[in-house]
C-alpha cells in the first residue's frame, strides 16, 4: 500500500510540474494581453490545459474508478471560458500547479531522504565531511556510532512517511478527482453512450460464441454422430452374413460415441468451465498458471466469490492470455497478478518476451478486448518492440 500510493504520488508529479509551467503561461498571457501581444498566444492556452487535463483523467482511472474524456477543447478563448468544463479545469490547474506540486515534491523528498539516511554508514566515509552531513542531522559525525544515529533517523523519517504517504496521494488525487469529473448531466450522458457501447459490444460477443459454438459442434460433434450411424447402419447388415466383422464395426461405433462425448465435454467446458464451481476463480487461475508453457510466477488474492459471468470472463481471457504468451512471446517468465478491491477485480499477466503485440493486430488480443469490454471492464496493453509485455484488465465482478 505504501509502495502504491508513492508511485500514485510520484507520477502525479508528470502532470503536477506540467501543470505549474501551463499556469505559469497562463499568466505570462495574461499579463501579454494588456499590451497586446498575448491575444496571439491565447487560442493555445485552451488546447493546453484540455491535453494536461485529459492526461490527470487518464492517469486517476489507472489508480481508480474511471474518469471519462471530455474530448477536443473549445474553440476559441472565449467559448472556453464559456464551457464549464474548461472553467472546471482552470481550477483543478491552479491547485494541482500548486499544492499538488508542493505535495508530490515534498513526498519524494522525504522518500529519498530517508533512503539516504538508512544507507548512511554504508557511505558517509567516501565522501568529504563537510558533503556528508544530511538534512535534519543536528549533530555532527564523526565515527561510526553517529553514523548509526543517523540510521535511526532515517528509520524514524520511513516511519512518519508510511504512516502520511496515503493521505497525501489521496490529498493531490483530490482536485482532479472532484473537478475533472464531468457534471451530473454530462456524466448521465456519458453513462448512456457506454452502456450503449457496452450493450452492443455484448451482443458482438454473444454472437460470436453463438458462432464458435455452432461451428464445433458442426465440423466436429455432429460429423462423429453421422459416423456413429453409418456405421450401426453397416453393422446391422452385417450381422447376417459376418458377425466377426459386425464386432469390429461395434467396436469402431463405440470408439466414435466416445470422442463425440467427449467433444461435447469439451464444449460444455467452454460455455461455462466446472473447475470455477469446484474450485473457485482463485484456484481456477492458479491451474492456468502451472499449466501454461512458460514458468508463470503468480499472486493471486481473490477473497470471497465473484459473480458467475465476471469469474468466467476472467478464466477466459487468462487463458487467452498464458496461450498468447507460450505460442508467441517467446519469453522465459511470466506473472499472474490477480487482486479484488471491493467490487472490481482486476488482472496483470507480463512476460519478459518480444514484445510488439498489438490489441487490434490479432494473436487473440482483440477477443480479450472484445470479453472485458463486453462487461463494463477496461482493458490496456503495454508491448514495445523488445518487450515487456503487459496485458491489465479491470473487471466489475459484483459486490
Amino acid at each position: 500500500m505504501v509502495l502504491d500510493a508513492l508511485e500514485h504520488l510520484v507520477s502525479g508529479l508528470s502532470t503536477a510540474l506540467p501543470a505549474f509551467i501551463v499556469l505559469t503561461w497562463l499568466v505570462a498571457v495574461a499579463l501579454l494581453c494588456a499590451a497586446g501581444v498575448g491575444l496571439l498566444l491565447a487560442p493555445t492556452l485552451p488546447r493546453l490545459v484540455r491535453a494536461l487535463a485529459e492526461r490527470e483523467r487518464a492517469r486517476l482511472s489507472r489508480w481508480g474508478p474511471e474518469i471519462p474524456a471530455m474530448g477536443p477543447a473549445p474553440a476559441g478563448v472565449r467559448a472556453a471560458f464559456a464551457d464549464p468544463a474548461m472553467r472546471r479545469e482552470l481550477r483543478w490547474l491552479l491547485v494541482h500547479g500548486t499544492l499538488g506540486l508542493l505535495i508530490g515534491g515534498v513526498g519524494a523528498t522525504l522518500a529519498v531522504q530517508a533512503a539516504q539516511d538508512i544507507t548512511y554508514p554504508l557511505w558517509w566515509r567516501v565522501l568529504p565531511y563537510e558533503e556528508t552531513i544530511p538534512n535534519f542531522v543536528f549533530w555532527s559525525v564523526r565515527d561510526d556510532l553517529d553514523a548509526l544515529a543517523v540510521t535511526f533517523l532515517g528509520l524514524v523519517l520511513a516511519a512518519v512517511f508510511a504512516a502520511v504517504i496515503p493521505g497525501m496521494a489521496r490529498l493531490q488525487a483530490w482536485p482532479g478527482r472532484r473537478l475533472l469529473a464531468p457534471a451530473s448531466d454530462v456524466d448521465l450522458s456519458l453513462q448512456v453512450a457506454r452502456l450503449s457501447a457496452t450493450r452492443a459490444a455484448a451482443l458482438d460477443a454473444h454472437a460470436q460464441e453463438l458462432r464458435r459454438i455452432e461451428r464445433t459442434l458442426h465440423d466436429g460433434t455432429q460429423n462423429r454422430l453421422v459416423a456413429v450411424n453409418v456405421l450401426l447402419g453397416a453393422t446391422r447388415r452385417a450381422l447376417a452374413r459376418d458377425p466377426a466383422a459386425a464386432e469390429a464395426l461395434l467396436e469402431q461405433a463405440q470408439d466414435a460415441a466416445e470422442t463425440a462425448m467427449a467433444e461435447l465435454r469439451t464444449v460444455l467446458r467452454g460455455i461455462l468451465p466446472p473447475v470455477l464451481a469446484e474450485r473457485g476463480l482463485a484456484e481456477a487461475l492458479a491451474g492456468l498458471a502451472a499449466n501454461c508453457g512458460v514458468p508463470c510466477r503468480t499472486d493471486i488474492d481473490i477473497p470471497g466469490q465473484c459473480a458467475a459471468s465476471a469469474e468466467a470472463t476472467a478464466y477466459f481471457v487468462t487463458a487467452e492470455a498464458l496461450t498468447n504468451i507460450s505460442k508467441h512471446s517467446r519469453a522465459r517468465n511470466a506473472a499472474l497478478i490477480a487482486r479484488r478491491q471491493d467490487d472490481r477485480l482486476s488482472l496483470r499477466i507480463e512476460d519478459d518476451g518480444i514484445g510488439g503485440a498489438d490489441a487490434g493486430g490479432g494473436s487473440g488480443l482483440a477477443g480479450i478486448r472484445s470479453r472485458i469490454e463486453a462487461h463494463g471492464g477496461r482493458f490496456a496493453v503495454t508491448s514495445p518492440p523488445g518487450g515487456p509485455t503487459v496485458l491489465e484488465m479491470d473487471l466489475p465482478c459484483g459486490p
